[in-house]
């Protein structure tokens, strides 16, 4: 990935345009919209709005219903459900004594930047490739006249072994510290080697009582019993140039977990997902469903 992740801009499309569209969103991202430029957001919204016929070939529409069609059953879930467990369960880590944020694979996510009164004791460490990474900072720039002092950003690959020493050397870093790593869309595009010593890896730096949160997909995610959107979204992913290398099934996932020391604590389903994060939005917003994306799920675990 020499450029900045195409999958990573069309996230945070789809957590901006969710937030301008609804009053009470499943997760209100309220600068992901300041993140991107206006050409950005309405050439991917016009792409999308074009796809609405690989994406729902029934639909018939306008092409502004058309775009929402597509976000609220392709785009929006999986950022939204993921984000609104993720920050719930940083929380609770932090209210329990987590004094340090690890985003991994950060993209444009902008909680540093909107970063809530329980979080400002907190230091925060966003990882990303070097070419993401720095076009982030660059939005950030234009969009905040001062960073946040407690935010910090590592350029790195995570495929290398490098970066566990950037990280180490960042400002205030410290290993005996709590933290609450976050390691959303990983999963999915790393062999399984390297995500097992990624968390392997993390376990090792940091102390017991550490928490890591991240979505998955299951087994039968590249089998034809898969849901329709989970095989859209390989095929977009490999599209794009980042194609989804690994899934797990559940067994195997805690294997690997507990082979880094690490125990499960929380994990939805999607039928569970629907329940805790789309139920109220859906009964509030009943012409414009949002459903867990077919496929994957949600987890948390913790360093014993």
């Amino acid at each position: 990935m020499k450029n900045k992740s195409l999958t990573a801009l069309v996230s945070a499309f789809a957590r901006a345009y969710h937030a301008e569209h609804n009053r009470q969103p499943v997760f209100d991202d309220s600068l992901a919209r300041a993140m991107l430029s206006d050409e950005e957001y309405f050439s991917i919204g016009q792409h999308m709005s074009q796809g609405a016929g690989f994406f729902l070939p029934d639909f018939s529409g306008t092409q502004d219903e058309a775009l929402r069609a597509v976000v609220d059953y392709q785009l929006s879930p999986t950022p939204l459900g993921r984000a609104a467990f993720t920050e719930q369960a940083l929380y609770v880590a932090v209210m329990q004594g987590a004094g340090q944020y690890l985003i991994l694979a950060a993209g444009y996510d902008s909680f540093a930047c909107r970063q809530p009164r329980w979080a400002r004791q907190l230091q925060i460490y966003e990882v990303d490739h070097p070419a993401t990474a720095a076009d982030k900072q660059r939005r950030i720039a234009a969009m905040l006249p001062v960073k946040p002092d407690n935010v910090h950003y590592i350029p790195a690959d995570l495929a290398e072994p490098a970066w566990l020493q950037l990280l180490q050397a960042a400002p205030g870093f410290n290993r005996e510290v709590i933290s609450f790593i976050s390691l959303l869309g990983i999963s999915y595009y790393l062999p399984k080697a390297v995500f097992r010593q990624l968390l392997s890896d993390l376990a090792a730096l940091l102390p017991a009582g550490s928490s890591f949160v991240f979505d998955y997909p299951d087994e039968h995610t590249f089998t034809p019993s898969a849901g329709e959107r989970a095989q859209k979204q390989v095929v977009l992913a490999a599209q794009s140039g980042e194609p989804m290398q690994a899934s797990y099934a559940y067994d195997e996932l805690e294997q690997l977990l507990e082979a880094c020391g690490l125990l499960i604590y929380r994990h939805l389903t999607p039928s569970e997902i629907n329940s805790e994060f789309f139920k109220a939005y859906n009964d509030s917003h009943p012409g414009h469903h949002i459903s867990a994306f077919d496929n994957v799920n949600y987890c948390l675990a913790v360093k014993r």
